[in-house]
């Protein structure tokens, strides 16, 4: 066991280091959407550390690194062959040709991805922290959440890969399943599944940091680089059709779609 505040600095430590060798690799193969790959990875490395190191109970400890670890993972696996079979993103062109393609702003960004590995790592140190040796509503309901998170991510992303593998449709946005109630259901599912450490930290000394989870995922997409960079790069790239679904589905939460609406003349 080491202190808490220590091991969120090794995991910047860790995360800082790790990113400059990504950031060096994605500059040659000349694709930046490895950053994402290497997030998803390093919350996961980051999850089993804070497990192993934190300070609660074997319960608490175990759940964040389950909990924690099988969600980078998947999303990790996800997004890596995605950028294996894809070319580069284009929210990632678009941010190359305002930069000039600058290597040293790149190198900024990729290491501002490790601070933000520590931020979130530190919902899972709150929750580790919790001395609860028996199961609680409270923790039941956290697994409850976490399941149901990682099931709606995982079955958004399939229905979007599934879509998408169809050549017939090119240009055309996703409405398929989770995609006709809300513009971004793989990001409302991966933001639930941050209260499921506030549900596990409940009771312990630090669960006030285990609110940053959810609040800062919520701005981060909902104002920073989710929704924003995502939905100025689909209307670029269709147009009409994307600004149609955004007037009919929900921005965010999953929620009954609107009647058509005719194109504006």
């Amino acid at each position: 066991m080491i202190d808490p505040w220590l091991s969120i600095g090794i995991v910047w430590l860790g995360s800082a280091l790790a990113m400059a060798a990504l950031w060096a690799f994605s500059m040659r193969v000349r694709n930046v959407g490895y950053v994402d790959v290497g997030w998803a990875g390093l919350m996961a490395v980051a999850a089993l550390f804070i497990g192993v190191v934190g300070e609660g109970s074997p319960m608490s400890r175990g759940l964040v690194a389950m909990f924690g670890s099988v969600w980078g993972a998947r999303l990790c696996l996800h997004l890596l062959h995605r950028v294996l079979n894809e070319e580069e993103d284009g929210r990632y062109r678009a941010l190359r040709a305002a930069w000039d393609g600058s290597p040293a702003k790149f190198f900024g960004f990729f290491q501002m991805q490790a601070v933000v590995v520590a931020l979130f790592a530190l919902p899972f140190m709150a929750a580790a922290d919790n001395g609860a040796y028996h199961l609680s509503g409270w923790t039941v309901l956290a697994i409850a959440v976490w399941l149901g998170a990682m099931v709606g991510e995982s079955v958004a992303d399939r229905q979007l890969a599934k879509f998408r593998a169809d050549d017939a449709n090119a240009g055309k946005t996703c409405r398929a399943g989770l995609w006709g109630w809300s513009r971004h259901p793989n990001y409302f599912f991966e933001w639930l599944h941050w209260f499921a450490y506030v549900f596990l930290a409940v009771g312990g000394g630090l669960f006030w940091l285990s609110l940053v989870g959810p609040v800062l995922m919520f701005a981060f997409l909902y104002r920073v680089s989710g929704i924003p960079w995502t939905e100025a790069q689909a209307e670029r790239s269709r147009g009409e059709d994307y600004r149609r679904y955004q007037r009919e589905v929900s921005a965010f939460f999953p929620w009954p779609p609107r009647k058509p609406s005719p194109s504006p003349e």
